[in-house]
């Protein structure tokens, strides 16, 4: 079984920073590829970025490309999203997932386990 706790979230405005982090445990973490997702009212969970499980290859989705960067701390179990010059679209709940492919996942069927979510709301 595997525990996945997202934090950092919050209010900002536009423009500003934020980093999530994701801790988890119960299972060998760096053996398997990471992913975050948002999820917005009224729309469809969506990948924003994905690791490797050693943390060399990324994945962005258009969207985020160039304002947001995943990395990961394999010693310390934790996944990060730094998000930058954050929009109003980002607006949405963030959830943490991880994939037991060794490689990079883009769908959402592909990860197996998931956190409870943290929510970014950005104002304008």
């Amino acid at each position: 079984q595997v525990q996945l706790v997202e934090s950092g979230g919050g209010l900002v405005q536009a423009g500003d920073s934020l980093r999530l982090s994701c801790a988890a445990s119960g299972r060998t973490f760096s053996s398997y590829a990471m992913g975050w997702f948002r999820q917005a009212p009224g729309k469809e969970r969506e990948l924003v970025a994905a690791i490797s499980r050693s943390g060399s290859s990324t994945y962005y989705s258009n969207s985020v490309k160039g304002r947001f960067i995943i990395s990961r701390d394999n010693a310390k179990n934790t996944v990060y999203l730094q998000m930058n010059s954050l929009k109003r679209e980002d607006t949405a709940v963030y959830y943490c997932a991880l994939s037991h492919s060794l490689s990079i996942m883009t769908r959402v069927d592909e990860y197996e386990y998931w956190g409870q979510g943290t929510q970014v709301t950005v104002s304008s």
